[in-house]
């Protein structure tokens, strides 16, 4: 799905796989030499655990960066776009209640996400120098200058 938006944009997907700290700033520094690149970042547990360094490292190579999680972007970081996990506890426990009165966790329906969030920290812009469109803004759940 990235790689066909990706495509559609005309936009070079470069991976950088990460095992461990160290690997974070160099996965970082290595698309620093890219004129005109950027950072997103899919969820993962090691990402989000070391969220203050990678959101660091994001500002100190200058880099706008899209996260997976809000906990990124009231760490300093550009721009988050999730699930809404309110949303998404509310339907657990939906599937919790009917599991309880013994429902087969097998014939209950799988469900995508529907309700996503975005939160947009201004204060990083402005050190980017990046300009966020009117428009955008307009449609985030949260701002934070």
């Amino acid at each position: 799905m990235i790689e066909n938006a990706a495509t559609s944009l005309a936009v070079e997907i470069v991976k950088a796989p990460i095992g461990s700290v160290g690997d974070i700033e160099t996965a970082i520094a290595m698309v620093a030499r890219e004129a005109g690149a950027g950072l997103m970042f899919l969820p993962d547990v090691f990402m989000y655990a070391h969220r203050q360094l990678v959101v660091d490292l994001a500002a100190r190579f200058e880099l706008p960066a899209v996260y997976p999680i809000r906990a990124f972007a009231t760490a300093g970081g550009l721009i988050t776009y999730s699930v809404d996990s309110e949303d998404l506890n509310r339907r657990a426990a939906a599937y919790v209640d009917r599991i309880l009165r013994g429902e087969k966790p097998a014939n209950l329906p799988v469900r995508t996400p529907s309700k996503f969030e975005m939160t947009i920290n201004l204060k990083t812009a402005k050190a980017l120098d990046l300009t966020v469109p009117p428009a955008l803004l307009a449609t985030a759940d949260e701002v934070i200058e």
